[in-house]
């Protein structure tokens, strides 16, 4: 069966969530990747270097003593973030972004940003020092069609930003659309972004395939399939500012199948193998490597890991749940199969 060995890949964007859930959530990723980049919005969100400090605790006491792995903290921005909170951040030594939530965009953002003019002594500090910003780019405007909220985003918000401070350094978080391809693409080197697996395997379709499918809602949506291809052409191309970030959102089943459920994508039980689905796919198996390995650790500034793991083409059928604290969770793919698998 064929096989692909690459560098041992990290996660720049997962969300581990709290308390019991760390018990799935941890080992899941820790198995695939060396490092991740843990989003903060938590209940009450993770504000500031002491709060970083002890959910990092939390997710090391959760990780098997068979395991090792790196959880990379970010600060969650409010309009009320002093700027010395980014000096202590950046002395921490655990810290590597900051996360931008426009407030209502997403799960957990109530407390997130109002206007960028709020927050912009923040910003201007963040590029001073280095800390890259970490954007959930959709705007929250009830006027604007959710299918284009990421597109007026980069427009309204990001490209004056980016004009009035050149040197910041940004992560546009799981890209959805052809525009945003656009946008990074013509960006200068200090612009990045992550795309998710499920961003790269499935169209706005598959929400409504046979009836309303819950499991496959998220935020940003997913897009049309010409949206999903030109991804897929971003994540397998040369541009070297494109890389992996699965957006591992995890939900209890009972929150996901609700008269109003939670939006995210539960893939840390597979975050590396959805991945190696897609290159395959795409006749691009021999690009996995930078993309998942090596592109990320070199915009954040960081090593690339010397551990190896080793992948081979042979079906396995995904748990229809997992625990998650309390309740189980559904992942992608549940009670179905995926055609990659970890071996060593």
């Amino acid at each position: 069966m064929p096989t692909i060995t690459l560098r041992r890949p990290d996660d720049w964007h997962i969300h581990l969530r709290d308390g019991a859930a760390l018990a799935t959530t941890v080992p899941h990723c820790a198995t695939r990747f060396g490092r991740a980049i843990v989003m903060p919005n938590l209940k009450p969100p993770v504000v500031s270097v002491a709060d970083a400090q002890a959910y990092r605790s939390r997710i090391l006491a959760a990780l098997p003593n068979t395991m090792t792995f790196q959880p990379l903290m970010t600060l969650y921005l409010t309009d009320s973030t002093p700027p010395d909170e980014i000096d202590r951040a950046k002395s921490s030594g655990i810290v590597a972004g900051v996360k931008l939530y426009p407030a209502g965009a997403t799960t957990h953002s109530a407390a997130g940003v109002t206007q960028m003019a709020k927050v912009l002594p923040v910003l201007k500090r963040m590029a001073e020092v280095g800390i890259p910003l970490l954007v959930h780019g959709e705007v929250t405007d009830p006027t604007v069609d959710v299918f284009d909220r990421e597109r007026v985003f980069l427009e309204r918000e990001l490209a004056p930003l980016l004009e009035a401070l050149p040197q910041l350094k940004v992560v546009v978080e799981h890209i959805t659309t052809q525009e945003a391809v656009n946008f990074v693409t013509h960006a200068g080197a200090n612009v990045a972004a992550t795309i998710t697996a499920h961003h790269l395997l499935h169209n706005r379709n598959d929400m409504f395939r046979g009836g309303i499918r819950p499991h496959y809602y998220c935020l940003p949506v997913l897009k049309r399939e010409t949206h999903r291809q030109a991804l897929v052409a971003a994540a397998t191309g040369s541009n070297r500012r494109f890389f992996l970030g699965t957006d591992s959102a995890p939900h209890t089943r009972a929150s996901k199948e609700h008269a109003c459920g939670c939006a995210g994508i539960y893939t840390a039980h597979a975050g590396i193998e959805l991945y190696a689905e897609v290159f395959a796919g795409a006749g691009a198996l021999d690009r996995l490597e930078d993309f998942a390995s090596c592109r990320g650790a070199d915009f954040y500034g960081l090593p690339y890991h010397e551990q190896r793991i080793t992948l081979q083409q042979e079906p396995w059928i995904v748990p229809t749940e997992y625990p998650f604290a309390s309740e189980t969770l559904s992942p992608l793919r549940a009670g179905e199969i995926i055609q990659w698998r970890i071996m060593s």
